[in-house]
């Protein structure tokens, strides 16, 4: 019992300091100690990444195989604490300025990024459940965080319904996968595979089950939820909905697949591959006429996880290693032009409108230069870092014999490129308004802006070896997910 608890030590961890926090907020200053407090909990989740990154290589198994901690879960948990650590810094003069700063949002942060733990070291479908329900309900509350906002409201409202939907279905599939592989463990459910194929029950449990996963990564066509609630939500929220939360549903994704169904490949790559086309063209098509910044970022995320599922619908070790990497680098763009955006303000007031940026490069030369490099990143533009992830995960499909689904990616990119170069138009042609933007005060998000875009332009050249250890890292997880 106490090599289990050593095992879940990070999640134990933050478990039981989100709960003393609370009850200590509760019955002290509260809210006068929210800004303590978001300082301390992203303090204390880059201190737990560091300690999960520095640990061994190798895998450890808890409670009779329900929790996994190898390489692939600590290369998800790091990325999720450090992302998850960025936002919040990154948010709280947002927050603050705006009277949304509440003791309680460091808390549900906090909870939910032990949901998105458990979610990555799931090896059963009770904790799987457990995980994703603890990341949801927690999320579910922090999209509608801004109580005098009736578009916050409703943002929380129409996730909560939606996610209760996918919830029943990923339930109903586990259900059935349980009755017809007479086991909840991943280690039982892969051997139901016979010849590579599943019989027809276990077949239609997949597919519920990868439904409800898919509308954790907002894939298509269960994507309805994201645009609203991006455009809804406070755009720190939001911030944080684009980073972390990607990255535990892609990897519970990718640990389902391969840990439960790793026996019958060619009978989910092609349903991925079917969500992977459909997300990059709704995204690609439906961003083109945003005016809405926030929204338009909700539809690049629909694309951006459809460029990821490529590298899982490969199938292969290659797919995951290139996936993962693709979503560390789309975290590291996000976090950047989340910062722009969280910046955009007019009166005290903050502004989405894409129009408002008339001209911004005039007057913010720096700033708009950062963002045109995050842009161009997210467009796919060689020799950016955003290029190499889009070209990973296509070559890994072009070694799996799925070409069609690569050239597919390939003709989406493109289209995609024209509404982020939309964005870099305005900033640098566009009308001059009156009611121009105000010039950042904030160091915080200068800082983070600029370290994102520096790191997309910098790690193409590989300076101490840094893109190297990246792909080694990827590679590990991958190894230890694919065996």
């Amino acid at each position: 019992m106490s090599a289990d608890l050593n095992i879940i030590l990070p999640e134990i961890i933050l478990s039981l300091y989100a709960m003393i926090a609370l009850v200590g907020a509760v019955y002290t200053a509260k809210d006068n100690l929210a800004p303590m407090l978001v300082w301390v909990t992203a303090g204390l989740f880059t201190v737990l990444a560091l300690w999960i990154g520095a640990t061994g290589d190798g895998a450890q198994a808890a409670f009779g195989g329900m929790f996994h901690n190898d390489a692939f879960s600590r290369f998800a948990k790091v990325v999720i604490l450090l992302s998850a650590a960025a936002v919040m810094v990154m948010g709280q003069g947002y927050m603050a300025k705006r009277d949304m700063l509440r003791f309680e949002y460091p808390m549900l942060v906090t909870l939910s990024v032990v949901g998105m733990m458990v979610m990555v070291s799931a090896g059963d479908l009770m904790s799987l459940y457990m995980g994703l329900e603890l990341q949801s309900l927690a999320l579910y509350v922090v999209a509608s965080l801004r109580r005098d906002s009736v578009k916050s409201t409703e943002a929380g409202l129409k996730y909560f319904v939606l996610g209760a939907l996918s919830s029943g279905l990923l339930l109903y599939g586990a259900s059935l996968v349980y009755g017809f592989a007479g086991t909840t463990l991943f280690s039982g459910i892969i051997l139901a595979a016979t010849d590579g194929h599943l019989t027809i029950g276990l077949l239609i449990g997949l597919v519920l089950m990868i439904s409800g996963m898919a509308f954790k990564v907002s894939a298509v066509p269960f994507h309805m939820w994201t645009p609203d609630v991006y455009q809804g939500s406070p755009t720190a929220v939001t911030a944080f909905f684009a980073t972390a939360p990607k990255v535990a549903a892609m990897g519970l994704f990718a640990r389902v697949m391969f840990d439960a169904f790793g026996g019958a490949i060619p009978d989910w790559s092609q349903v991925i591959a079917l969500l992977a086309v459909l997300s990059m063209f709704l995204g690609s098509l439906a961003a083109i006429g945003q005016t809405d910044i926030k929204r338009l970022m909700a539809y690049s995320s629909i694309a951006h996880m459809g460029y990821a599922l490529i590298g899982l619908a490969a199938g292969s070790e290659m797919g995951v290693q290139n996936m993962l990497i693709y979503m560390v680098i789309y975290v590291t763009m996000n976090v950047g032009t989340f910062a722009f955006i969280l910046s955009m303000e007019r009166d005290g007031q903050p502004v989405t409108d894409i129009s408002a940026l008339g001209m911004y490069a005039s007057k913010e030369p720096a700033r708009a230069l950062a963002m045109l490099v995050l842009l161009f990143s997210l467009a796919g533009v060689p020799p950016l870092l955003g290029f190499f992830a889009k070209y990973g995960v296509m070559m890994a499909a072009v070694e799996a014999d799925m070409v069609w689904l690569a050239v597919l990616g390939v003709i989406a990119s493109v289209i995609g490129a024209y509404y982020y170069l939309r964005i870099v138009f305005f900033m640098y042609f566009g009308e001059d308004r009156t009611d121009a933007l105000e010039t950042s005060k904030s160091r915080v998000l200068s800082v983070f802006l600029s370290a994102s875009a520096g790191i997309i332009v910098v790690l193409v050249f590989n300076p101490l070896g840094l893109a190297v250890d990246l792909q080694d890292s990827a590679r590990a997880a991958a190894v230890a997910l694919v065996r």
